[in-house]
């Protein structure tokens, strides 16, 4: 049984203007069979490492063979380079700007190529739309089957952008962590920088972020009344904040960067 090629979409763009239908229609112009799933275009913009760190908790999740188009780009028009990635059974095509580090973490034998052959681009390339003119003809090619290699000349993974993706902390006579909010999403919910495994399971553990006081860590929003704050291992795999039918961003008054503290007793 015929599979499309799946063709995944990470951009900054938002939906307002006409940016992603024009990478989607790019892609149908070249390979028509392809099936575009949009995995976010909600990236806070030109935020790098909160478009990393959605890649790494999501990329999994897709059929092997999908080729990943991301574009959170702020250097669009620079000197920075534009690449394509093999990294396992999956493909990228991203800025070199470390939003594919948590990628070059886990596959450190990934095979890297400049997208540097004018043959799969768009002629009269923009300076500020490299998703419709580079990269989005670069993922229909290389979902339409052509070889990674032929693309541009190979590039040394050690030579790529990488980002520092959390800021966790000891604290003082290992009294726990200081870290940070990596992201929130669009329920208002605090997505941290610990991950869920940080405490073992031990339920004397808990959270501290903004105007809240100290946080159980619980299993789900239903251990708290409506309207309370509660901490939980979110499906992220991070420890994340929530409102129990609330809003986490607004009560709490966190935002992106923020410090947290987690500690036990």
């Amino acid at each position: 049984m015929f599979q499309p090629p799946v063709i995944a979409l990470m951009t900054d763009f938002g939906l307002q203007d006409t940016f992603v239908g024009v990478m989607k229609g790019v892609i149908a112009s070249i390979c028509r069979e392809a099936r575009v799933i949009d995995l976010t275009h909600a990236v806070i913009a030109q935020k790098v490492r909160e478009g990393a760190f959605l890649l790494d908790r999501s990329f999994g999740y897709f059929p092997e063979e999908t080729v990943f188009a991301c574009i959170v780009d702020p250097g669009v028009g620079t000197s920075r380079r534009a690449i394509a990635v093999q990294a396992g059974p999956y493909r990228f095509v991203s800025p070199d700007n470390g939003l594919l580090t948590p990628i070059f973490d886990r596959y450190p034998d990934a095979l890297c190529h400049a997208l540097t052959e004018a043959r799969f681009h768009l002629p009269n390339r923009s300076t500020t739309f490299h998703g419709r003119d580079i990269f989005s003809p670069a993922a229909a090619h290389m979902a339409a089957g052509v070889p990674i290699m032929e693309f541009g000349p190979e590039v040394e993974l050690s030579s790529c952008t990488r980002i520092t993706m959390f800021r966790n902390e000891p604290l003082e006579n290992s009294a726990g962590w200081k870290g940070e909010v990596v992201s929130i999403d669009h329920f208002g919910n605090i997505i941290t920088s610990f991950d869920a495994s940080m405490t073992a399971g031990d339920p004397s553990w808990h959270l501290s972020a903004g105007t809240s006081g100290p946080l159980p860590i619980v299993r789900t929003y239903g251990e708290v009344a409506p309207g309370m704050p509660l901490a939980y291992a979110g499906s992220s795999g991070m420890i994340e904040i929530a409102i129990r039918n609330g809003n986490a961003r607004e009560k709490l008054g966190i935002t992106e960067g923020d410090w947290v503290w987690m500690k036990r007793g």
